[in-house]
């Protein structure tokens, strides 16, 4: 599966459009890493906690947006983007979106 952010693919041609598909995941904080974030918070530096949960956050809604563009018959996804949002205190909603396609070469 290729996945693009751009609206083409160099080399490829694009035969036919399948459509949106998307996937997401959302997540809340855990108490515990709420504290050792304030202690980072207070001498600087990366929270490796939330980075952690921020990848795999991502990766798993990458990966229901590519079981959805499989299951329309796409070989290819274009104009990937990423949008989060807050839904509630504590937790986060992380989305990707793109335009499942059939490319040829």
């Amino acid at each position: 599966m290729i996945i693009a952010t751009t609206e083409n693919i160099p080399g490829k041609k694009v035969v036919k459009v399948l459509g949106l598909v998307k996937g997401n995941t959302i997540r809340a904080r855990h108490v515990g890493r709420d504290i050792m974030a304030g202690f980072r918070n207070l001498v600087g530096g990366e929270i490796v906690d939330y980075t952690k949960m921020m990848a795999e956050s991502r990766e798993q809604a990458l990966d229901r947006m590519i079981e959805e563009a499989k299951k329309r018959g796409a070989n290819a996804i274009i104009g990937t983007r990423f949008i989060t949002a807050s839904v509630m205190q504590g937790a986060a909603e992380l989305l990707v979106y793109g335009t499942a396609v059939v490319v040829t070469e």
